[in-house]
């Protein structure tokens, strides 16, 4: 009886421990807990992260973590994310490079970081960040920059 009990004390463990949300380490010297938005829909909480607001180089970077223990996350965010600025920009991704399938998902979705030859973040205040049709609704995260 007692092996048995400790049989499933450790089963239980190992799923939880499995079972668990993921965390990158964040660069020496930048603090992004401030930036991190969480929001859970359905069965899916979805953890967003910018990655790059500083320094966008050509792409503006969002690190995307999915987790739920129900729906299979096969979803491609490249075709179902949207990043407005309150300037009156709405952009597509260019990249979502999470693999498909699964209970636990994280990857970068990325954006053109210029129009036309000007930064995309130029006099913006507010950015926000759509994502639809994650487990039957919509999440929003938005971000507050101040002038740039």
């Amino acid at each position: 009886m007692n092996r048995l009990v400790l049989i499933l004390l450790l089963t239980v463990s190992l799923f939880l421990v499995a079972c668990a949300p993921t965390q990158k380490d964040s660069a020496v010297g930048t603090n992004t807990d401030d930036l991190t938005r969480t929001e859970i829909q359905g069965e899916v909480t979805l953890k967003v992260t910018p990655l790059n607001l500083d320094n966008p180089g050509d792409t503006l970077k969002f690190e995307v973590i999915l987790d739920t223990h129900t729906v299979e996350l096969d979803m491609d965010l490249a075709t179902l994310a949207t990043l407005t600025t309150d300037t009156g920009l709405t952009l597509q991704p260019t990249l979502w490079d999470a693999p498909k399938g699964g209970h636990h998902a994280e990857g970068t979705l990325a954006f053109p970081a210029t129009l036309d030859g000007k930064s995309i973040l130029d006099g913006v205040k507010q950015l926000t960040l759509t994502i639809s049709d994650v487990d039957n609704a919509t999440s929003t995260f938005t971000w507050d920059l101040g002038t740039k």
